[in-house]
């Protein structure tokens, strides 16, 4: 591709550190030095070089980023799956022995199903990633009965709000110090 066309298709790109790639290229293709070309692309001469031959051997498809290995998820898909599942089931009070979960229930109970130590950050952060809030309803208690709570709130007195003292606010001012009457200050 021409020097022109490599700067339309940095334009277009969404990635960009390919497009940055793209537009170093383009400079040394333009006949600038390849060390200006590598500081206006941020980064050195050896890494144009080698993006350069990137370049060659595959085209614009080798000027992206290739996936990293990283470190493989401690969790399998199918045990994130179960996670989830606990998550939308809730828990049980008599086997888990809370009425709802937090993160450092949930990673006692992944270490006693799955074998895995995590933190307690970590079990946050997969339940973030597995589309849960970390908002939650206020539990309600197993044993509390709706019907007597409606009673209550129906047999319930109805309390008059506070009420000011009548003649109390005329003597004070809002910052709450004694006013002077007004004959007082002018007869000074």
């Amino acid at each position: 591709m021409s020097a022109v066309q490599l700067r339309a298709e940095a334009c277009h790109s969404l990635d960009a550190k390919r497009a940055r790639r793209l537009l170093a290229i383009a400079m040394v293709l333009d006949g600038h030095p390849r060390l200006l070309a590598a500081q206006a692309g941020g980064m050195d001469r050896q890494t144009l070089r080698d993006w350069v031959h990137r370049y060659n051997a595959a085209g614009l498809e080798g000027l992206a980023d290739q996936p990293r290995s990283g470190r493989p998820a401690r969790l399998t898909q199918a045990q994130l799956a179960e996670l989830a599942q606990w998550v939308d089931d809730g828990p049980d009070l008599e086997a888990d022995g809370v009425v709802r979960w937090r993160c450092v229930d949930l990673q006692a109970r992944i270490a006693a199903r799955f074998e895995v130590e995590l933190h307690e950050r970590t079990v946050g952060k997969l339940l973030e990633k597995l589309g849960f809030s970390n908002m939650s309803a206020r539990p309600i208690h197993p044993k509390s009965d709706p019907e007597a709570q409606e009673i209550f709130k129906k047999t319930s007195p109805n309390l008059p709000g506070p009420q000011s003292r009548p003649g109390s606010s005329g003597g004070r001012s809002k910052s709450g110090s004694k006013m002077k009457p007004a004959s007082a200050s002018k007869a000074r």
